[in-house]
């Protein structure tokens, strides 16, 4: 099997991770986990939601904890070679992010998002998406013109949770429509967990004969069903280099009960269990990444010590196999037992 020699590995927990969580992470945590995300060689992160906090309180930290992340003496030293994101759905969401950015402590990267169900946009947007199209294609240049890089995703790819199957040629189609727009570069979304292996390669080779070139494309995958590494492994049979992942595999729809309080999020959950869901987890990511010889440029250790500590941040066990397993020596340890090796005349 053919394999690419290196990937990029981004990291969105702190966003699309604690979205989902139904207790209010505080600030200082989520600080905390960037830095420390930094520290062990991340260069994308995904930090923040800029969209209205009174839907999803879990941001109403937004700008504070962007200013922090430019005043921390910890990464001071990195933070100029890190790609900080935020999501921006809608207008007033870049308006924010266009006038953070004059004040010294914006985005470096913003995110729209486009699903090719209908019915799965106006609810994750308010708008049609024709309307939004218009929208996106405004708001792109506004934000190019502020020096503020962005992302187009395409969302249920694979599958809608309010309509069903959806038609996979639909989102290359959407994905060449955001590059003719001016977006930097576009994610490709299982949003819910419902892709299998054999459509990620179908999908993801049919991008690869439209676009040949993988380094614009971001692979997001979810493992609510179980499938997430599975998935990864068919990502990267179609030739694909860019991942995002999260820590212990959380997150996914935003939460609508947030520290005791309901809230509107966005509606009703999609599924029955909100504890199964979540994306593929990083530590787990890059442990097989590093096992078949993928490399990753990631401080492997000092990753699987973040996921021990997140457990701690949101207070549950979460999905990561490799925080409690390890990784695997890659030479002898020098434990086994001391065994004489007879000489050639013993041997009969």
């Amino acid at each position: 099997m053919q394999y690419p020699k290196k990937v990029t590995i981004g990291d969105i927990t702190v966003r699309d991770g604690f979205q989902h969580e139904e207790k209010y992470i505080p600030a200082e945590a989520k600080l905390w986990l960037t830095e420390q995300l930094m520290l062990a060689g991340f260069k994308h992160i995904e930090v923040t939601n800029l969209g209205n906090p009174v839907g999803m309180p879990q941001f109403k930290d937004a700008d504070p904890l962007m200013k922090a992340l430019h005043h921390s003496k910890r990464v001071a030293h990195l933070i100029n070679d890190v790609s900080l994101t935020a999501v921006t759905i809608r207008e007033k969401a870049v308006e924010r992010a266009i006038e953070n950015r004059k004040e010294g402590f914006g985005p470096d990267r913003i995110l729209f998002m486009v699903s090719t169900s209908e019915s799965h946009h106006i609810k994750n947007s308010g708008l049609t998406l024709k309307d939004y199209w218009k929208m996106a294609e405004k708001y792109i240049k506004l934000a190019h013109d502020a020096g503020i890089k962005v992302n187009g995703t395409v969302s249920t790819i694979w599958g809608c949770p309010i309509e069903g199957p959806t038609d996979m040629h639909k989102a290359v189609d959407y994905a060449k429509r955001w590059f003719d727009i001016g977006v930097n570069d576009v994610e490709h979304a299982d949003h819910d967990g419902s892709a299998s292996p054999d459509r990620i390669y179908r999908y993801f080779s049919m991008l690869m004969d439209e676009f040949q070139n993988p380094n614009k494309h971001i692979v997001h995958l979810h493992t609510t069903r179980g499938w997430g590494l599975a998935n990864v492994l068919g990502a990267l049979q179609a030739g694909m280099t860019n991942y995002e992942a999260t820590m212990g595999g959380i997150g996914g729809q935003p939460a609508n009960f947030v520290s005791g309080v309901p809230v509107s999020g966005t509606g009703d959950y999609y599924y029955a269990d909100p504890s199964l869901v979540g994306l593929v987890s990083t530590e787990d990511l890059v442990v097989m990444m590093d096992e078949m010889g993928i490399e990753t440029n990631l401080d492997i250790d000092k990753i699987l010590e973040i996921g021990r500590m997140t457990e701690r941040i949101v207070g549950r066990r979460l999905r990561s196999e490799c925080i409690k397993t390890g990784r695997i020596p890659k030479s002898l340890t020098g434990r086994g037992p001391s065994v004489e090796i007879p000489s050639r005349s013993d041997i009969v």
